[in-house]
C-alpha cells in the first residue's frame, strides 16, 4: 500500500486547508486511517483518525472542533479538513494506515499503523 499525502501549504492564521491522503498499490483491508503531525524539534503527535468500517472519526483535543476527517471510497482517499488554523498547527502532516486488527490498540498510538505517507508541510503564519 502506498499513501500519498498532499495539500499542504502556507496559510494565514484563521484560514483553512484540506489535506488529502490517496491510497494506491496492493489492496489490503484498511481498518483505520490516521493523521499525525510533527513540528520541528518535536515528537510526532496524533491529530485524528477515521474508522473505515463506519466512517466514525476521533480527534486530539488540540484540534477537536476545528479539524474534520472524511473519506471518498471511490477515490480511495481520506481528507483532513483544517479550519481556523493556528500558528501552532504548523508541522509536517502524515497520513497512515492500520491494516491489522490488534486486541487492545487505540488509533492515537503510532505503532499500530503499518503504512505511512511521505508527509506534507503546513505552515500557518500569524
Amino acid at each position: 500500500v502506498q499513501l500519498q499525502a498532499s495539500g499542504g501549504g502556507l496559510v494565514q492564521a484563521g484560514g483553512s486547508l484540506r489535506l488529502s491522503c490517496a491510497a494506491s498499490g496492493r489492496t489490503v483491508p484498511t481498518y483505520v486511517t490516521g493523521w499525525f503531525r510533527q513540528a520541528p524539534g518535536k515528537d510526532r503527535e496524533w491529530v485524528g483518525s477515521i474508522f473505515m468500517s463506519d466512517s466514525r472519526s476521533v480527534y486530539a483535543d488540540s484540534v477537536k472542533g476545528r479539524f474534520a476527517i472524511s473519506r471518498d471510497n471511490a477515490e480511495n482517499t481520506v481528507y483532513l479538513q483544517m479550519n481556523n488554523l493556528k500558528p501552532e498547527d504548523t508541522a509536517v502532516y502524515y497520513c497512515a494506515a492500520n491494516t491489522r486488527k490488534y486486541g487492545s490498540w487505540e488509533p492515537s498510538v503510532l505503532w499500530g499503523y503499518d503504512y505511512w505517507g511521505q508527509g506534507t508541510l503546513v505552515t500557518v503564519s500569524s
